[in-house]
């Protein structure tokens, strides 16, 4: 059987420390309609340290392997996959189900793009989780109409940068941000010109928002915490609203006394999602979009923010970079 290298986990779970590069990994061998793609750069993500921990729900029959995004040159196609617009020796950008923290992984076509000469291997391994996941949260979830007024929890996670440019791409009438630390409120103020953001740390922030407002509430709001939102997010949505929930990360149950009447008050509308627990088809779909940002993307229009690039054998220091929430957007991996 071929072997390769890639990050796996000792014990098969475990803290940042039990990541290592085993050299006698079994290499994928693609299905007649899969692409296999040579690794060169992969991106970290909040999902991989909740995999690497055994907390994350897996969808059946993928690759244990961390990673979902990543970029790198065609190595091999399937018979069905060779019809496609693909070649041996594309250089690609994509997203997959699992698998990306190796020196190989094999992905359906429908899920990859061309990469742009202009965008270096770390730039396009940054781009594909992050961005396929704010487009899905503004659009799909939370149906956004040029002229709404969008709100991104964790302003300075890799997500929400990507969302916010693509909000004011869009047509946002404005943008705010979140996090737990006033300096990352101002960074997102300085670095990308929102309109104002709000520190979930202090009560009341939810009031905050309808006064920044004038008291009209914000149409789009995509959250990543849950619990410790739930209840501001309520009190700072606009009548009508969309909350697009993503992720748990300020725990999973509410407190006895939250008032959920504002739901009927205001006719708001609370939507969860997980990208990766999506099918092929619906993943195809954001993959189709994303090629359509490739132009804003080469026109400086969008930026992707890379806060460090490590190489692969300090997969470590990377996880744990990502673990302390002190970064400004994205981790990325490099495979030598």
């Amino acid at each position: 059987m071929a072997t390769m290298r890639a990050i796996d986990i000792k014990n098969g779970t475990g803290p940042a420390s039990a990541l290592f590069l085993n050299s006698s990994v079994p290499k994928p061998s693609p299905k007649s309609t899969e692409a296999l793609v040579r690794v060169k750069a992969f991106g970290l993500n909040r999902m991989d340290l909740l995999q690497r921990e055994g907390k994350y729900p897996l969808p059946p029959n993928i690759s244990l392997i961390l990673g979902v995004e990543f970029s790198g040159v065609v190595e091999e196609l399937g018979a069905d996959a060779q019809k496609g617009k693909f070649k041996v020796g594309d250089e690609v950008f994509g997203l997959a189900y699992g698998g990306a923290y190796a020196e190989f992984v094999a992905v359906s076509p429908a899920t990859l793009l061309h990469k742009p000469s202009t965008l270096t291997w770390e730039t396009a391994a940054a781009i594909p989780e992050t961005f396929m996941t704010a487009t899905q949260a503004l659009h799909l979830i939370g149906a956004f109409k040029p002229g709404d007024s969008v709100l991104w929890h964790a302003g300075a996670s890799s997500v929400s940068i990507a969302g916010i440019q693509l909000s004011k791409l869009a047509g946002a009438s404005a943008v705010y941000v979140t996090s737990r630390t006033p300096e990352k409120v101002k960074w997102c103020v300085d670095t990308f010109g929102v309109a104002g953001g709000f520190d979930t740390t202090q009560k009341g922030w939810g009031e905050e928002a309808q006064k920044a407002t004038g008291g009209k509430g914000i149409d789009v709001i995509v959250d990543f915490m849950g619990a410790s939102t739930f209840a501001d997010n309520l009190k700072a949505a606009a009548k009508d609203g969309r909350i697009a929930n993503l992720g748990l990360m300020g725990g999973i149950n509410l407190p006895a006394e939250t008032n959920i009447a504002l739901f009927l008050v205001k006719r708001l509308r609370y939507e969860g999602s997980s990208l990766r627990s999506r099918d092929e088809k619906y993943q195809a779909s954001l993959t189709a979009k994303l090629e359509g940002y490739l132009e804003a993307f080469a026109k400086g229009d969008l930026e992707v923010k890379v806060e460090k690039v490590f190489d692969w054998k300090d997969v470590v220091k990377a996880h744990e970079l990502l673990e302390g929430n002190g970064t400004k957007g994205k981790v990325v991996c490099v495979i030598s």
